[in-house]
């Protein structure tokens, strides 16, 4: 695009912006200037979403163009049985009550024995916290999966788990990690932050560790050298000034670990839960997210619209509001569909490829540390660079 057709488009997005009452943090997005919480707030607020979308949308051109990444990916959901008793969760099960389940190493190695004909580059392995679960079962579940595929890059263990992990080591986490990547260990997700505003915790998972303990708990994952993703659950309780203070205590830390790479809003799925009278967040709400979260977020490079929560046609669309990755193919997704979720429990391949093109986008299949596996619409290549987010 030439300099005076992009300045021209600028120009157009800044009055339409400024016709929905923003124009100063349109000022802000065009300069690449960072968006203060008050911003926040009023991005939450304005009645213009799509104008909103259009502001996000611009960055993650600017950031990315066209390019929409996924992976190949596989979910194991090791134990059910968990003692957070949080109230947004249809997931968790007591032990001996119906449905309760926990994995051996073995059974853990036979879900990765099953995948072995597909293509696939991740195991994203997250569960409840059971104590009594000891820290050597752990490593024994780590190891497991490579002994059996050795080359697949292990995604394991929310901060949540993590702090379980360590508590059961009878030893600090920093001590075990080393011990954990030897393990297998290649990265950490994002779960288990929910909404970091004590208010939240307090109502709806006062059993589960603090949002101040998550984010330290991050730092200590990012020191040690393991890149993890963020995230946060919303479309519950909580207000947007507890959102607007979450994703800046998000950003806050990656100022300082630059260890995020990539940022989830997760959508509140109420069926099954204690909160099931709160009904659901619409799919204007979510594609709000994923832009606010797209503006806000200036120093993390990716924002997922994560296909198994919004549904294939809102995950499209998110596309064009902020997000640049959809996650992956997803084997037996099991946290969110006990919530009520009715998307496929997996999909082939061949199948994002073509909902990224049907969306307008170019699909990009990537590693889980963002590394270029193909770009699906040209020859294989090491990497595509896209601009780093602002630091």
């Amino acid at each position: 695009m030439s300099d005076n057709r992009q300045g021209a488009d600028q120009e157009q997005l800044w009055e339409r912006a400024e016709a929905a009452g923003l124009g100063a943090i349109a000022e802000k997005v065009l300069a690449k200037t960072r968006l203060s919480r008050e911003d926040g707030l009023t991005l939450y607020n304005s009645p213009a979403l799509h104008v909103v979308g259009e502001l996000a949308n611009h960055v993650r051109e600017r950031m990315h163009g066209d390019r929409t990444y996924f992976n190949v990916n596989q979910h194991i959901n090791y134990t059910n049985i968990c003692n957070k008793l949080c109230r947004f969760c249809a997931f968790q099960r007591l032990p001996g009550q119906e449905g309760a389940y926990v994995m051996s190493p073995a059974e853990v190695a036979e879900k990765i024995r099953a995948q072995l004909d597909a293509p696939v580059t991740e195991v994203h392995m997250v569960a409840g916290i059971y104590p009594k679960l000891p820290y050597e079962y752990y490593l024994q579940i780590l190891r497991a999966v490579k002994e059996t595929r050795p080359e697949i890059h292990i995604k394991a263990f929310t901060m949540i788990e993590l702090m379980q992990i360590a508590r059961r080591a009878k030893r600090p986490l920093r001590e075990i990690l080393p011990e954990l990547i030897e393990a297998g260990l290649g990265s950490c997700p994002g779960g288990g932050a929910e909404v970091f505003a004590d208010r939240v915790h307090r109502e709806g998972y006062h059993l589960k560790n603090t949002g101040e303990q998550w984010l330290e708990t991050a730092r200590i994952v990012h020191e040690a050298g393991l890149r993890s993703n963020c995230t946060m659950l919303h479309g519950h309780i909580e207000t947007p000034e507890e959102r607007v203070d979450h994703l800046d205590r998000l950003r806050r830390l990656q100022d300082e670990t630059h260890g995020f790479q990539a940022y989830i809003p997760l959508s509140f799925h109420p069926d099954h839960t204690e909160w099931a009278h709160l009904g659901a967040p619409t799919a204007l709400d979510e594609l709000r997210e994923i832009a606010v979260a797209r503006l806000l977020l200036d120093n993390i490079d990716h924002i997922k619209a994560y296909w198994i929560m919004l549904g294939i046609p809102v995950a499209q669309i998110a596309l064009s509001y902020g997000a640049n990755d959809v996650d992956g193919t997803v084997v037996e997704e099991r946290i969110y569909h006990d919530a009520g979720a009715t998307t496929p429990q997996e999909v082939e391949r061949r199948e994002l490829v073509q909902w990224i093109r049907d969306a307008g986008r170019v699909p990009v299949e990537r590693d889980t540390l963002y590394n270029v596996i193909d770009s699906c619409d040209a020859p294989r290549e090491a990497a595509i660079p896209a601009e780093p987010a602002l630091s």
